[in-house]
C-alpha cells in the first residue's frame, strides 16, 4: 500500500512538472527555510523578459540567447557556510518542460560574476539551472587578500554549497528531487568541476569538464615566469607580426602527419618543429628569427625551466599549432589574471612588482602557500566513479592560455590511481585538434556535450567518438570525429575530406 502511494505522488508530481504547475509557487520559494544560506527573492520571468543586470550578458561561459528563452521561475539566493563567505547564487527553474534534471554551470577567470549565458544555454535545454559569483565580485583576485575562506569558497566550496542548496529548492518548488544532476564548466569552471569528482562525490551524475586550469596557482607562476623569460631581452621578444609565418611553417612540417592537410594538427605530440630552422639567414624580418627569438619560441613550447640551475618549475608548454595565440602569454606583459593571483593570494601586496619575481623561489613559494586548495591534482576519483559518476573532459590542442598538457596528465594521472579499466568506462578525455581556449580556432570547436553526457550516464552509452564541427559566419564547413585520448581521427582514404563520415578513431 505504502508502495502504492509512494508511486502515484510521483506521477502526481511529475503531471505537475509537465503541465508547469508547482508543488510550491516561486514566489512562495523565499519563505524557505535553509542552513547557511538564504532565498533573497523568487520570482516569475516571462518568456523572452529576461534583461541580465550590469555586465551579466558577458559573465561565464556558454552561449545562452536571452530573448529567446521560455518563462521561468528566477531565484537568487546568498549562501553564508563561513561567517567570511558572501555567495550569490541563481537558480533558474523552467515553469513548463522541465526534463527533471539539475544541471550547474561553471566560471571562468576569478569568477565575480553570476554566468548568466551559461546557465539561460542550460535552461533552454529543459533543465533547472544554477550558476554563482564565487563570493566576491570582479574578475581578479582583489577578494583574495586578507580572505582565506573566500579563496576556499572560488576553489571549491561555492559550487558544492549551490548545488546543495539548488536541488533543495528544486524539489521545493517541483516537489520532486532532479533524477540527474550534471555539471558543465570551461577553464577556471573545468577546474571547479574536477574539485567536484575530488571532493564532493555524491553531487553530481556527470561532470564536465573542459580545458581545466588545474595546479593554478603553479601555473600563474609560471606563466609570469615565462613572460619574463620571453622579454628578457628586446632581441629576445617575438613580435606578433612573425605569430604567422611561424605558424605556417610549423603546420608545412606537421599538419599532413594525419594524411589530411587542412589547416590543423591532428596530433600536436607526434610534431618535432625544430624553430632553429627559421633562423635569420641574413637581417631580421617577419619570416625568420633571431637566435635569442629562436630560444623564445623555444621556451613557449617546452616545459618550464629555471635558466640557471636547469629545475623543472613547471610540466605544462603550448602545444605546435597554438603559434597565432602566443601573444596572450608571451605578449609584452604577463597574463593579467596571473599577475593578479601573485599580487593578492602569494605576496599580499596589490603593488607587487612582477619584474622582481625570482622564478624558483617564487615559484615553490606559490605552490606551497596553495596548500593545495586551488590546485585540485588530486587523482583518485574512485569515490565519484565507484557511485557510477561520469567525467567528460576536454581541451583544445591550440589552446594558448591554459596549457592542454595540464588535461592530458590529468588524465593518465586518473588511470595510473584508478587503474586502466576506467579509461572509456568512467571517465574519457578528448582532446580538440586546432581548438583555442574552450573554443575558437581553426578545429572543429562545435560539439554537444551535454548530450553526450546524458547518453552516458542515462543509457549507458560511452563516448567512442563525438562529432564536432567547424563554421565560418555561422554556416558549418568542416565535421570531424573527436576520439577519446590517446587515439586520433584518421582519414579513411576516399570522400570528403570536410566530412566526419570519412574518418576513423585510431
Amino acid at each position: 500500500m505504502r508502495l502504492r502511494l509512494l508511486f502515484g505522488f510521483a506521477l502526481f508530481a511529475a503531471f505537475l512538472q509537465l503541465n508547469g504547475w508547482a508543488a510550491t509557487p516561486c514566489e512562495s520559494l523565499t519563505a524557505m527555510t535553509l542552513t547557511k544560506a538564504k532565498v533573497t527573492s523568487a520570482s516569475p520571468v516571462a518568456a523572452g523578459a529576461f534583461v541580465p543586470p550590469g555586465n551579466g550578458a558577458r559573465g561565464g561561459r556558454g552561449g545562452g540567447n536571452f530573448a529567446t528563452m521560455p518563462a521561468f521561475c528566477r531565484v537568487t539566493a546568498t549562501l553564508t557556510p563561513t561567517s567570511d563567505s558572501d555567495i550569490k547564487v541563481e537558480l533558474w527553474l523552467p515553469q513548463s518542460g522541465w526534463n527533471g534534471k539539475f544541471l550547474a554551470v561553471g566560471n571562468g577567470g576569478w569568477a565575480g560574476s553570476i554566468p548568466y549565458p551559461a546557465i539561460a544555454a542550460a535552461m533552454q535545454g529543459g533543465y533547472a539551472a544554477a550558476g554563482t559569483d564565487t563570493g566576491h565580485t570582479g574578475n581578479n583576485a582583489d577578494f583574495a587578500l586578507g580572505h582565506p575562506e573566500k579563496i576556499v569558497d572560488l576553489a571549491y566550496r561555492s559550487i558544492h554549497e549551490m548545488t546543495v542548496q539548488s536541488k533543495l529548492i528544486l524539489a521545493q518548488h517541483y516537489g520532486a528531487a532532479p533524477k540527474f544532476s550534471y555539471y558543465n564548466g570551461c577553464s577556471q569552471g573545468g577546474r571547479q568541476g574536477l574539485a567536484e569528482a575530488q571532493r564532493y562525490p555524491s553531487d553530481f551524475d556527470g561532470i564536465i569538464a573542459g580545458a581545466s586550469a588545474i595546479d593554478q596557482m603553479r601555473m600563474h607562476a609560471a606563466r609570469t615566469a615565462l613572460n619574463i623569460l620571453v622579454n628578457k631581452t628586446p632581441d629576445a621578444v617575438i613580435p606578433p607580426a612573425k605569430y604567422s609565418a611561424i605558424n605556417k611553417a610549423v603546420l608545412g612540417a606537421c599538419d599532413a602527419l594525419d594524411g589530411v592537410k587542412d589547416g590543423v594538427i591532428e596530433d600536436p605530440m607526434k610534431c618535432k618543429f625544430d624553430y632553429a630552422s627559421l633562423l635569420c639567414k641574413a637581417d631580421d624580418s617577419n619570416d625568420c628569427l633571431t637566435k635569442a627569438q629562436v630560444a623564445s619560441a623555444k621556451t613557449m613550447t617546452s616545459p618550464l625551466k629555471d635558466p640557471k640551475t636547469g629545475k623543472t618549475l613547471f610540466d605544462g608548454y603550448l602545444a605546435p599549432g597554438a603559434e597565432l595565440g602566443w601573444a596572450t602569454l608571451g605578449g609584452p606583459e604577463p597574463l593579467g589574471l596571473s599577475v593578479s593571483g601573485l599580487r593578492n593570494i602569494v605576496f599580499g601586496d596589490r603593488s607587487w612588482d612582477y619584474h622582481n619575481m625570482e622564478l624558483t623561489a617564487d615559484v615553490d613559494r606559490t605552490v606551497k602557500l596553495d596548500n593545495d586548495v586551488m590546485a585540485t591534482t588530486n587523482p583518485n576519483l574512485q569515490r565519484f566513479f565507484d557511485r557510477g559518476g561520469k567525467l567528460l573532459m576536454y581541451h583544445g590542442w591550440s589552446d594558448p592560455q591554459v596549457t592542454p598538457v595540464n588535461s592530458v596528465s590529468y588524465y593518465k594521472d586518473v588511470l595510473k590511481a584508478v587503474g586502466n579499466g576506467s579509461a572509456g568506462k568512467s571517465i574519457a578525455l578528448f582532446m580538440v585538434p586546432g581548438m583555442n581556449h574552450c573554443a575558437g580556432g581553426p578545429g572543429t570547436d562545435t560539439f554537444d556535450k551535454v548530450k553526450v553526457m546524458e547518453d552516458w550516464v542515462e543509457k549507458g552509452i560511452a563516448p567512442k567518438k563525438i562529432v564536432a564541427s567547424h563554421s565560418t559566419n555561422g554556416v558549418v564547413d568542416k565535421t570531424r570525429p573527436l576520439c577519446p585520448y590517446p587515439q586520433v581521427a584518421k582519414y579513411n582514404g576516399s570522400g570528403d575530406m570536410n566530412d566526419a563520415a570519412n574518418f576513423s578513431c585510431k
